[in-house]
């Protein structure tokens, strides 16, 4: 099915009001709200993703168009719920035991939602055991933010703590101090860069389809 330009270009210029005005007329006109999900949102999320990717668009912008995205997925979750859709797949996040920072774990969890994923998100300051316990809840990856080089050796505390506990679900992090390096050193399973790369590095470490 067609792109509703309507919801599309609401959801990528961050404006809530116009996105679920648009999303219910939408539906009121027998749009399917698969349909809806997969051909307007997602790909407006992608395109604000990309535009930050290249420098064309910052933080600011994410959020009011993520905002808005999320806006039009409280209308639509009832009627995905009802239709039998399913989300992409499961996902925890949280920002290590010792940092409060909260903006990059925040974009990610937008980005993720945004591409049809279910985001179980843990907050700040997060101990090792809420990880465990998300993927209790039937999270199938954990994704790790720290924004500060004091905090970065948590990361690897929890990838140990997981993995001693018998968790065996990919472990992927990010942040401004993080690197792939580093990724490779504690036995992280992925490394995002961005907001929008992490989408990409979940889908591939759980082997789903972009």
């Amino acid at each position: 099915m067609a792109r509703n330009e309507e919801v599309y270009q609401a959801v990528y210029l961050g404006d809530k009001v116009a996105a679920v005005a648009a999303a219910r007329q939408a539906l009121d006109a027998g749009e399917p709200v698969d349909a809806l999900m997969n051909e307007s949102l997602i790909p407006a999320m992608k395109r604000i993703g990309d535009d930050f990717d290249r420098g064309e668009a910052f933080v600011p912008e994410m959020l009011v168009s993520a905002r808005a995205m999320d806006a039009v997925l409280e209308l639509i979750k009832p009627m995905l719920t009802a239709a039998g859709a399913q989300p992409k797949g499961r996902i925890c996040i949280g920002t290590v035991k010792g940092d409060l920072h909260d903006i990059g774990k925040n974009l990610v969890t937008m980005m993720l939602r945004g591409a049809g994923y279910e985001v179980d998100d843990l907050g700040v300051d997060c101990p090792h055991e809420e990880y465990a316990e998300a993927v209790g809840r039937g999270a199938e990856a954990v994704c790790l933010s720290a924004l500060l080089t004091t905090t970065m050796p948590v990361m690897k505390d929890v990838v140990e703590y997981l993995r001693s506990t018998g968790v065996r679900v990919p472990v992927i992090i990010g942040g401004a101090p993080v690197t792939q390096q580093y990724a490779d050193e504690i036995g992280a399973q992925g490394f995002a860069e961005t907001a929008n790369g992490a989408v990409g590095v979940v889908t591939r470490c759980l082997g789903k389809q972009e």
